[in-house]
């Protein structure tokens, strides 16, 4: 029993009519029935009942098509999973991304990838910016989600959103009219940020931020994530000055976050791949969660 005996079952047990069965199949009526016949012997049953007139299906033969409409539809499914792999729409994605990434964010766009991609296998993993480049040139991750500037060139480098700094305090009723006054309560307050071998970038910036308010920030607490970071803010252990996007990640925290008004720096949140991965579900995670990025820029905005 071969494939093209089902089919040509198939298709006259739908058509009732070996002709019009013939000639869907683009064969002459004679060699189908020869087919049909070759089939019934091997089966040892009848599968068609036959008169001058009609044809209509025995039980068995009613009871062969249900099977028979089965294998094709699985026969079906398999081609499609296996286009899908062919077209790396299957297999597995890895994404890495900095602790600032708004993971909801991230969330929302992996399930509806999921939809668009039921086959595929999705990899997180949470790292810096250094270490991110690094392994994307290597081929350990597909796409990096990750903060400029991005030094490579093997990497595709594309812009998300700018994001401006913004000052980080413990949760008190202390108010600062301007600029001065903030710098004031800075100067002598403790700071908590990365460390500089770790994200050197970051550190650059902070560094930056302070000499344009005058002083040098006394970094007294160093961790490898943000979330640490709002940590021991939240504790009291010190201020920080971080981006804004983090504000609604950690809406949750007994923190501040106060404006730097006349201050306009700002950090560039991009995503990188390899230039030559081809992958269409790299293309279509790019193309979804770079349109939910710039859609959020819009709506920024301290409280």
């Amino acid at each position: 029993m071969e494939i093209r005996h089902l089919l040509y079952f198939k298709t006259v047990a739908e058509e009732l009519h070996f002709t019009k069965a013939a000639a869907k199949l683009f064969i002459s009526q004679p060699p189908l029935s020869r087919q049909i016949r070759e089939l019934e012997e091997e089966l040892g049953v009848l599968l068609f009942k036959r008169n001058n007139k009609r044809i209509t299906l025995t039980d068995a033969g009613k009871y062969f098509k249900n099977e028979v409409d089965g294998i094709f539809q699985r026969l079906e499914e398999s081609k499609s999973i296996v286009r899908q792999i062919h077209l790396s729409v299957s297999g597995e994605l890895k994404i890495g991304y900095i602790s600032s990434v708004y993971q909801s964010d991230l969330a929302e766009i992996l399930k509806d990838m999921r939809k668009e991609f039921p086959f595929i296998k999705i990899g997180l993993f949470e790292m810096p910016t250094i270490a991110q480049v690094k392994a994307l040139e290597q081929g350990k991750l597909d796409i990096g989600i990750l903060r400029a500037p991005v030094l490579s060139e093997k990497l595709v480098i594309k812009t998300l959103f700018f994001d401006p700094f913004v000052v980080v305090t413990p949760l008190n009723n202390q108010e600062f009219n301007s600029d001065v006054t903030l710098a004031t309560y800075l100067k002598t307050t403790p700071f908590i940020f990365f460390n500089k071998e770790f994200a050197p970038h970051y550190n650059e910036k902070l560094i930056e931020i302070c000499k344009r308010m005058q002083f040098t920030p006394d970094i007294t607490h160093e961790a490898n994530n943000i979330h640490s970071i709002l940590q021991l803010v939240e504790a009291g252990l010190g201020v920080s000055i971080l981006p804004l996007s983090l504000k609604k990640q950690y809406a949750h925290l007994n923190v501040r976050f106060i404006d730097l008004k006349d201050i306009l720096i700002n950090t560039e949140v991009v995503v990188a791949y390899e230039q030559t991965n081809r992958n269409s579900a790299l293309t279509w995670f790019i193309d979804h969660y770079s349109q939910k990025q710039n859609n959020k820029t819009h709506s920024l905005s301290i409280d």
